[in-house]
Protein backbone atom coordinates (compact mmCIF):
# COMPACT_ATOMS: atom_id res chain seq x y z
CA UNK A 1 0.00 0.00 0.00
CA UNK A 2 3.09 2.43 1.29
CA UNK A 3 4.22 1.51 -2.53
CA UNK A 4 1.57 2.71 -4.21
CA UNK A 5 0.15 5.74 -2.37
CA UNK A 6 1.97 5.93 0.83
CA UNK A 7 -0.49 5.51 4.26
CA UNK A 8 2.12 2.69 5.49
CA UNK A 9 2.21 4.39 8.88
CA UNK A 10 -1.88 3.98 9.33
CA UNK A 11 -1.00 -0.06 9.68
CA UNK A 12 2.85 -0.02 10.97
CA UNK A 13 2.14 2.47 14.15
CA UNK A 14 -1.15 0.99 15.89
CA UNK A 15 0.35 -2.13 15.06
CA UNK A 16 3.71 -1.53 16.91
CA UNK A 17 1.07 0.54 19.77
CA UNK A 18 -0.95 -2.78 20.41
CA UNK A 19 2.03 -5.26 19.96
CA UNK A 20 4.22 -3.12 22.57
CA UNK A 21 1.60 -1.06 24.65
CA UNK A 22 4.39 0.47 27.07
CA UNK A 23 6.48 1.95 23.89
CA UNK A 24 6.97 5.23 24.34
CA UNK A 25 5.73 7.12 21.27
CA UNK A 26 8.83 8.29 20.16
CA UNK A 27 10.01 5.38 19.55
CA UNK A 28 7.10 3.58 18.12
CA UNK A 29 8.10 6.45 15.25
CA UNK A 30 11.42 5.76 15.50
CA UNK A 31 10.95 2.02 14.68
CA UNK A 32 8.49 2.83 12.14
CA UNK A 33 10.75 5.02 10.65
CA UNK A 34 13.96 2.28 10.31
CA UNK A 35 11.05 0.09 8.81
CA UNK A 36 9.79 2.46 6.10
CA UNK A 37 12.74 3.86 5.08
CA UNK A 38 13.77 0.38 3.89
CA UNK A 39 10.43 0.26 2.07
CA UNK A 40 10.14 3.72 0.48
CA UNK A 41 13.83 3.43 -0.98
CA UNK A 42 13.23 0.35 -2.75
CA UNK A 43 10.12 1.82 -4.11
CA UNK A 44 12.12 4.69 -5.09
CA UNK A 45 14.55 2.55 -7.27
CA UNK A 46 11.80 0.73 -8.49
CA UNK A 47 10.16 3.30 -9.75
CA UNK A 48 13.47 4.96 -11.00
CA UNK A 49 14.25 1.87 -13.13
CA UNK A 50 10.62 1.83 -14.27
CA UNK A 51 9.69 5.25 -14.93
CA UNK A 52 11.01 8.57 -15.76
CA UNK A 53 11.26 10.27 -12.86
CA UNK A 54 11.03 14.38 -12.73
CA UNK A 55 14.71 14.79 -10.19
CA UNK A 56 14.35 18.95 -10.86
CA UNK A 57 11.47 18.47 -8.89
CA UNK A 58 12.58 15.11 -6.75
CA UNK A 59 15.90 16.19 -5.68
CA UNK A 60 15.68 19.20 -4.12
CA UNK A 61 12.39 18.31 -2.21
CA UNK A 62 14.07 15.13 -1.15
CA UNK A 63 17.33 17.12 0.46
CA UNK A 64 15.08 19.73 1.78
CA UNK A 65 13.47 16.31 3.51
CA UNK A 66 15.73 15.18 5.17
CA UNK A 67 16.47 18.08 7.20
CA UNK A 68 12.97 19.62 7.54
CA UNK A 69 12.13 16.03 8.88
CA UNK A 70 15.02 15.63 11.16
CA UNK A 71 13.68 19.03 12.33
CA UNK A 72 10.16 17.27 13.30
CA UNK A 73 11.42 14.77 14.74
CA UNK A 74 13.47 16.58 17.05
CA UNK A 75 10.19 18.08 18.05
CA UNK A 76 8.22 15.22 18.15
CA UNK A 77 6.72 14.77 21.54
CA UNK A 78 6.55 18.62 22.24
CA UNK A 79 3.52 19.02 20.06
CA UNK A 80 0.51 17.33 21.69
CA UNK A 81 -1.77 15.43 18.53
CA UNK A 82 -4.52 16.96 20.07
CA UNK A 83 -3.14 20.24 18.18
CA UNK A 84 -2.54 18.69 15.19
CA UNK A 85 -5.14 16.05 14.45
CA UNK A 86 -7.98 18.13 13.63
CA UNK A 87 -6.18 20.48 11.09
CA UNK A 88 -4.81 17.01 9.43
CA UNK A 89 -8.50 15.50 9.41
CA UNK A 90 -9.85 18.94 7.58
CA UNK A 91 -7.11 18.48 5.05
CA UNK A 92 -7.49 15.01 4.37
CA UNK A 93 -10.98 15.49 3.71
CA UNK A 94 -10.26 18.66 1.13
CA UNK A 95 -7.83 15.63 0.12
CA UNK A 96 -10.78 13.42 -0.88
CA UNK A 97 -13.20 16.19 -1.80
CA UNK A 98 -10.97 17.34 -4.47
CA UNK A 99 -10.08 13.98 -6.17
CA UNK A 100 -13.41 12.73 -6.01
CA UNK A 101 -14.40 16.39 -7.62
CA UNK A 102 -11.41 16.35 -10.22
CA UNK A 103 -12.00 12.85 -12.10
CA UNK A 104 -9.04 13.45 -14.11
CA UNK A 105 -6.62 14.71 -11.50
CA UNK A 106 -3.62 12.84 -11.56
CA UNK A 107 -4.93 10.55 -14.36
CA UNK A 108 -3.74 12.57 -16.99
CA UNK A 109 -0.44 14.17 -16.97
CA UNK A 110 -0.68 17.86 -17.61
CA UNK A 111 2.85 19.04 -18.53
CA UNK A 112 1.61 23.06 -18.96
CA UNK A 113 1.61 22.58 -15.64
CA UNK A 114 4.86 22.36 -14.72
CA UNK A 115 6.08 26.08 -14.74
CA UNK A 116 9.34 27.07 -12.66
CA UNK A 117 7.05 29.47 -9.85
CA UNK A 118 4.85 25.63 -9.88
CA UNK A 119 8.15 23.71 -9.13
CA UNK A 120 9.52 25.90 -6.87
CA UNK A 121 5.81 25.78 -4.57
CA UNK A 122 6.56 21.76 -5.27
CA UNK A 123 9.79 21.27 -3.97
CA UNK A 124 9.07 23.91 -0.66
CA UNK A 125 5.31 22.38 -0.46
CA UNK A 126 6.76 18.74 0.12
CA UNK A 127 10.37 19.33 0.92
CA UNK A 128 9.30 21.71 3.99
CA UNK A 129 5.86 21.32 4.81
CA UNK A 130 5.30 17.31 3.96
CA UNK A 131 8.66 16.79 5.22
CA UNK A 132 8.05 18.80 8.28
CA UNK A 133 4.66 16.63 9.24
CA UNK A 134 6.38 13.53 8.56
CA UNK A 135 9.01 13.90 11.57
CA UNK A 136 6.10 15.30 14.06
CA UNK A 137 3.92 12.25 13.05
CA UNK A 138 4.31 10.40 9.70
CA UNK A 139 0.79 8.94 8.70
CA UNK A 140 -0.68 9.98 4.99
CA UNK A 141 3.15 11.61 4.44
CA UNK A 142 3.40 9.93 1.01
CA UNK A 143 -0.73 10.42 0.60
CA UNK A 144 -0.13 14.59 0.76
CA UNK A 145 3.10 13.83 -1.77
CA UNK A 146 1.35 12.66 -4.41
CA UNK A 147 -1.46 15.28 -3.73
CA UNK A 148 1.50 17.66 -4.18
CA UNK A 149 3.08 16.54 -7.20
CA UNK A 150 -0.10 16.32 -9.44
CA UNK A 151 -1.74 19.17 -8.47
CA UNK A 152 1.22 21.24 -8.37
CA UNK A 153 3.04 20.35 -11.27
CA UNK A 154 0.47 18.35 -13.16
CA UNK A 155 2.35 14.72 -12.91
CA UNK A 156 0.13 12.18 -12.84
CA UNK A 157 -0.61 9.88 -10.42
CA UNK A 158 1.91 7.13 -11.46
CA UNK A 159 4.65 9.75 -11.45
CA UNK A 160 3.85 11.70 -8.44
CA UNK A 161 3.57 8.56 -6.89
CA UNK A 162 7.32 7.89 -8.07
CA UNK A 163 8.86 11.89 -6.74
CA UNK A 164 7.12 10.92 -3.51
CA UNK A 165 8.77 7.79 -2.69
CA UNK A 166 12.34 9.54 -3.15
CA UNK A 167 11.01 12.32 -1.06
CA UNK A 168 9.84 10.03 1.76
CA UNK A 169 12.81 8.12 1.12
CA UNK A 170 14.77 11.82 2.36
CA UNK A 171 11.80 12.30 5.21
CA UNK A 172 12.36 9.25 6.66
CA UNK A 173 16.10 9.48 6.75
CA UNK A 174 15.87 12.65 8.51
CA UNK A 175 13.72 11.37 11.18
CA UNK A 176 15.40 8.15 11.55
CA UNK A 177 19.15 10.00 12.53
CA UNK A 178 17.51 11.83 14.86
CA UNK A 179 15.16 9.09 16.55
CA UNK A 180 18.48 7.05 16.42
CA UNK A 181 20.50 9.44 18.35
CA UNK A 182 18.25 10.14 20.92
CA UNK A 183 17.80 6.49 21.55
CA UNK A 184 14.32 6.14 20.32
CA UNK A 185 14.52 2.97 17.51
CA UNK A 186 13.82 -0.40 18.52
CA UNK A 187 16.67 -1.98 16.05
CA UNK A 188 15.24 -5.78 16.15
CA UNK A 189 11.98 -5.29 15.38
CA UNK A 190 12.53 -2.63 13.24
CA UNK A 191 15.11 -4.59 11.47
CA UNK A 192 12.63 -7.87 10.84
CA UNK A 193 9.80 -4.86 9.55
CA UNK A 194 12.34 -3.44 7.34
CA UNK A 195 12.58 -6.91 5.38
CA UNK A 196 9.10 -7.07 4.82
CA UNK A 197 8.81 -3.61 3.55
CA UNK A 198 11.44 -4.29 0.92
CA UNK A 199 9.22 -7.16 -0.26
CA UNK A 200 6.32 -4.94 -0.11
CA UNK A 201 7.73 -2.40 -1.96
CA UNK A 202 8.85 -4.28 -4.30
CA UNK A 203 5.41 -5.43 -5.19
CA UNK A 204 3.25 -2.98 -4.72
CA UNK A 205 5.90 -0.37 -7.10
CA UNK A 206 5.57 -3.14 -9.87
CA UNK A 207 1.89 -2.98 -9.34
CA UNK A 208 1.40 0.36 -9.91
CA UNK A 209 3.54 0.54 -12.74
CA UNK A 210 1.60 -2.15 -14.67
CA UNK A 211 -1.90 -0.65 -13.61
CA UNK A 212 -1.02 2.82 -14.31
CA UNK A 213 -2.59 6.35 -12.44
CA UNK A 214 -6.16 5.02 -12.51
CA UNK A 215 -5.10 2.69 -10.38
CA UNK A 216 -3.07 4.93 -8.29
CA UNK A 217 -6.36 6.93 -8.35
CA UNK A 218 -8.30 4.20 -6.49
CA UNK A 219 -5.76 3.58 -4.05
CA UNK A 220 -5.11 6.76 -3.05
CA UNK A 221 -8.91 7.39 -2.39
CA UNK A 222 -9.06 4.17 -0.16
CA UNK A 223 -6.11 5.34 1.56
CA UNK A 224 -7.54 8.70 2.16
CA UNK A 225 -11.19 7.44 3.88
CA UNK A 226 -8.90 5.05 5.72
CA UNK A 227 -6.57 7.90 7.24
CA UNK A 228 -9.99 10.33 8.07
CA UNK A 229 -11.18 7.07 10.08
CA UNK A 230 -8.87 6.24 12.52
CA UNK A 231 -7.99 9.73 13.00
CA UNK A 232 -11.49 10.79 13.45
CA UNK A 233 -12.04 7.82 16.00
CA UNK A 234 -8.79 9.21 17.88
CA UNK A 235 -10.52 12.57 18.32
CA UNK A 236 -13.90 11.15 18.96
CA UNK A 237 -12.02 8.96 22.14
CA UNK A 238 -9.95 12.12 22.93
CA UNK A 239 -12.99 14.37 22.99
Amino acid sequence: MDAVVGGGGLVLLPALMVAAPGLPVATALGTNKLAAIAGTSTAAVTYARRTKLDWAVAGPAAGLAVLCAGLGAALAGAVPGSAYRPVVLVVLVLVAVLVVARPRLGVVALPQRRTRWRMAAAVGVAGVGVALYDGLVGPGTGTFLVLAFAALVGADFLHASAMAKVVNAGTNLGALVVFGVTGHVWWLVGAGMAVCNIVGAVVGARMAVRRGAGFVRVVLLVVVVALVARLGWDQWRAG
